[in-house]
């Protein structure tokens, strides 16, 4: 099956040394064990392929796919700065930036600033939110996020947020706490990177409940319990979920072949791999 795929979780090596930028450092031994734990087949050292920008083009190009989606932190603990995701993404068609921003760190006002000039001026496409990953850590319903939702709404750009086992505190990966938020913002598509696995059911029941949620389950669709996301999908969940590598974490074209793999009826593929993604990213 031939079909257009955009990668909604895919960022080059180079991009930081959490993604394995630098051989021989235990940065790079965790990225080549991540890889190993999630699944990717072959060689473990694939993603130094993308040590380069040209590196990182050709990987996307021999791959496949319309489009990957870089996306961009700001936590206390990692800072991929907006300006280098869009130095990343600009002039190449087949990328697209996300913006990450923290109005903890950065306090709410230069968060809001920093929020317009990543999507009037750098051109980016929507805005990233790691609650979890703050310190101290925090839920997404914390009135903190609020103004940050606010902006995302009324720039009709859709705002990501993180979750998952990776999250320092597992009790802040919590599908619940993003309820009040998607009640309170339901124009603004809010889409989880890691799918809050692996707490499927529940996250699954959230995005049941709300239209405006939408879950990216990522490298995690091909862990245990995540057969409900396949289920989900091929019944009321079609149109809000969405395809992602995790690439440097696992091979691109492995992760589409093996998400192809899963068992989600052929009517629903379009919208997982590309429909979906295009829509809510304005294409």
């Amino acid at each position: 099956m031939s079909l257009p795929v955009i990668d909604m979780r895919c960022r080059p090596a180079f991009l930081h040394n959490f993604f394995g930028a630098t051989p021989g450092s235990p940065e790079h031994d965790t990225a080549r064990w991540l890889n190993r734990r999630v699944g990717t087949r072959g060689s473990d050292k694939h993603f130094e392929e993308s040590l380069t920008q040209e590196g990182f083009l050709k990987a996307v190009r021999d791959a496949g796919l319309s489009q990957a989606v870089v996306v961009g932190r700001h936590t206390p603990s990692q800072h991929l700065p907006n300006d280098t995701i869009h130095q990343i993404v600009q002039g190449h068609p087949e990328l697209l930036g996300i913006a990450g921003v923290d109005p903890v760190l950065q306090g709410e006002q230069a968060a809001l600033d920093e929020i317009e000039r990543a999507i009037k001026v750098l051109g980016l496409r929507g805005i990233d939110l790691e609650p979890g990953f703050g310190d101290p850590a925090r839920h997404p319903d914390d009135r903190v996020y609020w103004p940050i939702y606010e902006r995302a709404q009324a720039l009709g750009v859709p705002l990501f947020l993180m979750s998952g086992p990776t999250t320092p505190d597992p009790s802040f990966n919590d599908p619940a706490r993003l309820a009040k938020v998607a009640q309170a913002f339901p124009d603004l598509p809010l889409v989880v990177y890691h799918g809050y696995w692996p707490r499927v059911q529940e996250a699954i029941g959230l995005a049941f409940r709300y239209a405006n949620v939408y879950l990216v389950p990522d490298m995690y669709v091909f862990q245990p319990g995540s057969q409900a996301y396949v289920q989900a999908a091929n019944q009321f969940l079609g149109d809000q979920l969405l395809f992602g590598s995790s690439y440097p974490f696992r091979p691109i074209r492995q992760s589409i072949d093996d998400f192809l793999a899963l068992g989600f009826d052929e009517a629903v593929l379009p919208k997982l791999l590309h429909g979906n993604a295009a829509r809510i990213l304005g294409l």
